[in-house]
């Protein structure tokens, strides 16, 4: 059957159709819909576990019993996931193991801009990059078949455009894998010294066996055209490529990006007069070409940063016809915003109100550090915010102490805050974690996690208690706030700041967007009691502008949270009809 799929869609029936049994990821754009597309098919077990160092290890232990298996992360999410991924290139596998990673260039939706390719390189396993749809369900088909060929985990690497964009798609039927027994094997699983030591020239050898079938593999392929002009590219740039030049140059498309050929290269470059590298981030295939001993262009007519498009590619050769239709007049930037009558506004209007310094982490809350809250002072990495304030406050000492907050989301939390606040008790600084606790994983699109007692599915699962485990760790003091209740927040933010021991806020309030959420009525503006002055609009909702001088609330965005309302020193917001 054909079928228009985006990529990560295609991922997922390539899983299925590879007769993969377990797959365990944790969301993260552009890779989330990977798995959940997965968890739409039967045959396959799915999970979302709380980070990707534990999902790829479920991979591991599924492939260690004999069954296919897969885990799926963000390129950021494959630095968590590195620690097994290294060791799990001198082990191999029994059953084949695919971990699925999705760049984000131009960073749409991350906090570093990284290419994964180097991870491949670096930990000495195969990496595929389809460039369609089509090619991401063959693709990861064939990685298992790679993985079981050569006993190695293949890493099959996306990125937003390929795993967002739509073509055309021929499904097939999945295929019956017989389950490979166990057999106890301390030499290839037991990485202690003495076994590592043996197994490291394994990987080099199998490095040297893929490269001599890289010459070969159908996943590279030569489209010879004019001879005056060769490129060798991959994944998206090569559909750019296909763009601006059809079938009138000569292109070699990789799609076994590590290890990648060099007979099958140097054959190519021998074949056209000019030869030109268009990879997007970094220089991987051109170092390599130069590696080899060819005349190579790349990276001086390209840059290191950010997407490529059809444009780009055009101009770098001077082409001057229009690869794509545009919009005529510039459109209006439109800046992302927390939501209107989002739980973690009024938090982190006290916080800002109180000039309080604050760590910040990853997730939608992120947004706090935009204009007019202006909340946040540092955002690194997940769970970064917790371990930070501890080092924070250890080099600053009580005058950071008494003015310093991290904030953290309940999935973030239990991604990687946890070990975080162990450190915090454990080592005993005065450090106060605020837990935004919205009952889901808002920004990738309301994934549960263990707080919210569901799992991948939405069976009910065993939820964790936050309260009870932060004073598990050793916190004594943990308080529960209504973020909607700015009065509450600021006196019991004052109140932990000025103790001399840990402490935990857990902000808790579910997301605006949830189903079971029910708005209440919307607030309106009474315009003769509106001074102008301005109050409501420090919060920065979206669902409130100034409209003739006065404040003008929207109907059709607003929640009736009542923030705003608590804002007002003169009483001109009100619920019910705009007068």
């Amino acid at each position: 059957m054909k079928k228009l799929m985006i990529g990560n869609e295609a991922v997922a029936r390539g899983l299925y159709e590879a007769g993969c049994e377990i797959v365990s990821s944790y969301p993260g754009t552009p890779s989330t819909e990977i798995t959940e597309y997965a968890a739409g098919y039967e045959d396959m077990y799915c999970e979302w576990a709380p980070n990707e160092k534990v999902a790829a290890e479920v991979a591991f232990g599924a492939s260690l019993r004999g069954k296919r298996s897969a885990c799926a992360m963000k390129h950021v999410g494959l630095n968590v996931a590195a620690d097994p991924l290294f060791t799990l290139s001198y082990t191999g596998v029994t059953g084949g193991m695919v971990v699925c990673v999705a760049d984000d260039p131009s960073m749409h939706s991350s906090q570093n801009e990284q290419d994964s390719r180097h991870y491949a390189i670096a930990a000495k396993v195969p990496m595929l990059e389809p460039a369609d749809s089509a090619e991401c369900l063959e693709f990861s088909k064939q990685a298992f078949e790679l993985s079981e060929k050569f006993d190695t985990p293949v890493l099959l690497r996306m990125c937003t455009r390929i795993a967002h964009s739509q073509s055309l798609v021929e499904t097939g039927e999945r295929k019956q894998v017989e389950v490979k027994d166990y057999v106890k094997n301390s030499q290839k699983y037991i990485m202690v010294p003495a076994f590592a030591k043996q197994k490291h020239p394994v990987v080099e050898k199998r490095m040297e066996e893929l490269t001599r079938f890289a010459e070969s593999c159908g996943f590279n392929r030569v489209e010879m055209g004019d001879t005056k002009l060769g490129i060798i590219t991959s994944g998206t740039c090569y559909q750019y490529v296909k763009e601006v030049f059809g079938d009138s140059v000569s292109v070699l498309k990789l799609g076994l990006i590590n290890p990648l050929p060099v007979k099958l290269i140097e054959d190519f470059a021998q074949k056209v007069d000019r030869l030109v590298v268009i990879e997007e981030l970094d220089d991987v295939i051109e170092t390599h070409c130069k590696k080899i001993g060819l005349q190579v262009e790349g990276k001086s007519l390209f840059s290191k940063i950010g997407e490529f498009s059809q444009h780009i590619i055009a101009e770098a050769f001077g082409i001057t016809r229009n690869c794509a239709i545009g919009c005529d007049e510039a459109i209006p930037m439109r800046p992302p915003v927390m939501c209107a009558g989002c739980p973690h506004r009024g938090m982190f209007y006290v916080l800002s109100k109180n000039k309080i310094t604050v760590l910040g982490d990853i997730g939608c809350y992120t947004l706090g550090s935009q204009m007019p809250l202006n909340a946040l002072d540092s955002t690194l990495c997940m769970g970064a915010s917790v371990s930070g304030i501890h080092g924070f406050n250890k080099a600053g000492g009580q005058e950071c102490e008494e003015n310093t907050v991290c904030v953290i989301g309940d999935s973030t939390f239990i991604h990687s805050g946890i070990t975080g606040l162990v450190n915090i008790a454990y080592n005993a600084s005065n450090s106060t974690v605020i837990i935004l606790d919205n009952s889901i994983t808002g920004m990738t699109g309301h994934q549960q996690n263990p707080t919210t007692g569901y799992n991948l599915k939405g069976d009910p699962a065993s939820k964790i208690d936050l309260e009870t485990l932060c004073r598990a760790i050793g916190i004594k003091r943990v308080t529960v706030v209504d973020p909607y209740n700015l009065q509450e927040c600021e006196k019991v933010i004052k109140e932990e700041l000025a103790t001399k021991e840990p402490s935990v806020i857990i902000s808790r309030r579910p997301c605006v967007l949830l189903r079971h959420v029910k708005p209440k009525p919307a607030l309106a503006v009474n315009r003769d009691k509106c001074k102008s002055c301005k109050r409501c609009m420090g919060i920065g909702c979206p669902a409130i502008s100034m409209k003739d001088k006065k404040a003008h609330i929207d109907v059709t965005l607003c929640v009736g949270c009542e923030v705003c309302q608590q804002l007002c020193p003169f009483d001109a917001i009100e619920r019910g009809v705009e007068n």
